[in-house]
């Protein structure tokens, strides 16, 4: 289902101006641009609030409550304008939110150039049926996924895979081939991850790096966090040396790591590590 569906208003645009923006207390401001002449309190199975949607002379806009509380502000407009409340699960409206915000980027941003060799997806396949066999259904992240390579072939065996990158050029090349549904793409600092998503089974971060001495800060952070929201996580890199860094996060984060060479390429995903929960 679309935003504008559930909220059964046609055209409702949300106000929040990025996904990665949800979290952001400021954006419920952006609602009250003129005085509303009808309103809407979206609110899910637990009757907590999801969505807050206005009318006024400009059209339908609304604020989305996934990550953040409504402001006393939001409520007491709703209540004076006297709206009508709507009830969703909060899956449903998150599917729809993350289809909306994709859409965005699929209409609005050039699409990087094609980075997919052929073969490389079933090599990717092979390498997650000797990791992991058969997980059909299961859920799995794909942290830091470029255009979807690798949910390409997490997809392709069963696996529903949550994609997030921060490049919208990457998204938009993988949302514009197929590669990534636009309901489970999300656009968002890898970093940040914990406040968007919760916990899942696996996890896979295909390519992370490159990693070098400056920038091990920031993979070490993008990647601990995929580790916090994953019981079994596959990470792949380019280099022995980065798989030893890899490995030592993981084991700093209480994790038992198996470090392995992957001779499928020689390039691409050459050396991997499995982190489980000890």
């Amino acid at each position: 289902m679309k935003v504008a569906d559930i909220l059964e208003v046609d055209g409702c645009r949300l106000v929040e101006p990025s996904f990665a923006e949800l979290t952001a207390d400021a954006c419920t401001a952006l609602l009250f641009r003129a005085a509303p002449d009808e309103a809407r309190l979206l609110v899910d199975e637990e009757e907590e609030p999801l969505a807050l949607a206005l009318h006024d002379g400009e059209g339908w806009h609304a604020a989305s409550f996934l990550f953040r509380e409504p402001t006393l502000a939001a409520i007491e407009c709703f209540e004076a304008v006297g709206g009508d409340i709507y009830q969703e699960s909060r899956e449903t409206w998150l599917l729809a939110v993350r289809e909306y915000y994709s859409m965005e980027i699929l209409a609005t941003v050039v699409p990087a150039l094609e980075d997919l060799r052929p073969d490389r997806t079933e090599m990717i396949r092979d390498l997650l049926n000797e990791v992991w066999g058969n997980r059909a259904g299961t859920p799995c992240l794909d942290c830091c996924c470029g255009s979807g390579v690798g949910t390409a072939a997490l997809r392709a065996g069963g696996v529903r895979a949550l994609a997030y990158d921060n490049d919208p050029s990457l998204l938009a090349l993988g949302l514009s081939k197929g590669r990534l549904v636009p309901s489970d793409t999300m656009c968002i600092d890898a970093r940040e991850a914990t406040h968007y998503i919760t916990p899942v089974p696996f996890g896979a971060a295909f390519m992370a790096g490159e990693i070098y001495s400056y920038n091990a800060g920031l993979w070490e952070s993008i990647l601990t966090g995929l580790l916090a929201l994953t019981d079994e996580t596959l990470i792949t890199v380019g280099t022995e040396a980065e798989a030893a860094r890899v490995e030592g996060w993981c084991t700093g984060q209480g994790r038992d790591a198996e470090v392995f060479e992957n001779r499928r390429d020689p390039l691409y995903d050459r050396w991997c590590c499995v982190a489980r929960r000890a």
